[in-house]
This record gives C-alpha cells, sequence and structure tokens, in this order.
C-alpha cells in the first residue's frame, strides 16, 4: 500500500495572500458565480481553472484512444 506523502494533505490549509486584482473582474465574477465574499469568489473561480485542466486532459485520453463515435456514425461504418 502507498504512502501519502505529507506534502499532499486532503484538507485544504487556507494561506493569506494579497494579490492586486481588477476590480471590475472580481465583480463581474462575484456576480457570474452568485458568490458572496470576494474570497469565495477567488477559491471558486481556481476551482474551475483546475476543474478545466483535469476536463481537458481527460479528453486528451479519449482522442488518444481513438475518441468516440455516435451510435449512428458506428452504425455507417458497419
Amino acid at each position: 500500500m502507498a504512502k501519502i506523502r505529507a506534502s499532499r494533505r486532503r484538507t485544504p490549509v487556507p494561506k493569506r495572500k494579497n494579490i492586486v486584482i481588477d476590480q471590475q473582474k472580481l465583480d463581474a465574477a462575484k456576480m457570474a458565480l452568485g458568490l458572496e465574499t470576494e474570497t469565495a469568489t477567488v477559491d471558486a473561480a481556481l476551482d474551475l481553472v483546475v476543474f478545466r485542466t483535469e476536463l481537458f486532459a481527460g479528453l486528451d485520453r479519449v482522442v488518444a484512444a481513438g475518441g468516440v463515435a455516435t451510435r449512428a456514425s458506428a452504425r455507417k461504418r458497419r
């Protein structure tokens, strides 16, 4: 059984950050995501970026494996 390294924690550890950010973009993202705080907005936006990266990696693996076909196009090849 593989051991989990100490640096790979399962629970997020919040860390204070001071950043310079475009207030209009932050307000637009906050509204689009329907969140109340700027912290929640930045956190959700970062989650979306990570999800997008994982999704595209998965799609790349599907394409590398030959992609997918609809039932109609699969029947045409028979």
